[in-house]
């Protein structure tokens, strides 16, 4: 999930191409005939899986960007290029088909009328697995996210070197953690209740608490939204009583921006926590795996109730705001809502204290 490089969400329109175009976008950009074609639920940008009749590896994911960040190329290449050097390091991450000429893009026009919006379009191949969001987790499955989320940041951070690379300083991207109070001119669209509240609670705590701490958090590049729509897996046992699965790929990196390390375990942790039974005992497995990496300072864990906390105010305000502008849209923007307000005001209830001790003493457990 995306939008642009400052915090006016508004301004975006999503792609709407029917499927027989995308066929078509398929042929003449990347000169692939298209044997069978679905849509993809996405936040703002649109997506197909679409299977060719070529060579080697025969199904991909077309990408067509939104139109606010198709105007970023820099950002959608240093992006895609993060994909190809992860994947050229072992993770399970796609990588780009190149176009007839040779690019790992293209600015395509979404329409045949004069003046339709233009969109950047990329065939990314197609990952195996199911999504995290469902299959019943355990402690060894959340272990191994918390460990992909510390050594994705670590590679991407010590290792990648691309001259757009600068790009990653958004600024006032409203999905990056530290833009927590930038919510407040999305909170009407919660209306009055109960809810508000606990998220003008939290905004409030994050300013006092968490902003004046983050010159102390150590700085990298963040994946940023490693959600549970985002993760993919395969049970890597024949036994369906006790399945031990594995990361089978890693998906959508247009969050993508500095940040700390601290912001990704948090990510992490609050979006495992959306299909739990037991949603606060998550956050000590998750962080057990991060920590086997990249182990916290005790600034950087003293954060960590208010940075989920933040995450779950980002995704259920901007998910609220954006159901207003894109009604049609609703079901999917909303997947986080259902269990999201309950998790948030369960962690309010039983209070920060209560919720780090549990996670703590789950991570120290694994040492």
């Amino acid at each position: 999930m995306s939008s642009g490089n400052d915090c006016q969400l508004q301004t975006l329109t999503k792609p709407a191409l029917g499927e027989r175009e995308a066929a078509e976008l398929v042929d003449r950009v990347f000169g692939l005939k298209v044997s069978w074609i679905r849509s993809l639920p996405s936040y703002d940008d649109q997506n197909f899986h679409v299977r060719v009749s070529a060579e080697g590896a025969d199904e991909y994911v077309l990408k067509i960007t939104n139109s606010e960040d198709s105007q970023e190329p820099d950002l959608i290449e240093v992006q895609t290029q993060a994909m190809m050097f992860l994947s050229a390091e072992g993770f399970p991450s796609a990588t780009p088909y190149l176009t007839k000429e040779g690019n790992i893009m293209s600015l395509e026009s979404g329409g045949t009328r004069p003046g339709s919006m233009k969109y950047m379009v990329r065939l990314l191949t197609y990952l195996p697995g199911t999504p995290v969001a469902k299959i019943t987790t355990d402690a060894q499955i959340l272990y191994e996210i918390g460990r992909l989320a510390a050594s994705v940041d670590k590679v991407l951070s010590e290792k990648f070197q691309h001259p757009s690379v600068k790009s990653l300083h958004r600024g006032q991207f409203i999905w990056n953690l530290a833009n927590v109070p930038l919510l407040d001119q999305y909170i009407y669209a919660l209306g009055q209740n109960k809810y508000r509240a606990v998220v003008e609670q939290v905004i409030e705590q994050f300013k006092g608490k968490v902003l004046p701490k983050l010159s102390s958090f150590r700085a990298c590049i963040n994946h940023g939204d490693l959600n549970d729509h985002n993760i993919l897996v395969e049970s890597s046992s024949a036994s369906l009583e006790n399945p031990q699965y594995r990361v089978s790929g890693i998906l959508d990196f247009s969050d993508m921006s500095y940040g700390y390390y601290v912001f990704e375990v948090a990510i992490a942790i609050m979006y495992m926590m959306i299909e739990s039974p037991d949603p606060l005992s998550v956050g000590g497995h998750v962080l057990a795996g991060f920590e086997s990496v990249l182990p916290l300072t005790a600034e950087e864990r003293g954060a960590l109730f208010l940075l989920v906390s933040g995450r779950f105010a980002q995704s259920l305000v901007i998910a609220a705001h954006t159901a207003l502008l894109y009604p049609e849209n609703k079901e999917y923007l909303t997947i986080t809502a259902k269990s999201g307000w309950k998790h948030l005001m369960t962690m309010f209830e039983v209070g920060q204290e209560a919720v780090e001790k549990t996670w703590f003493e789950t991570a120290q457990a694994y040492t």
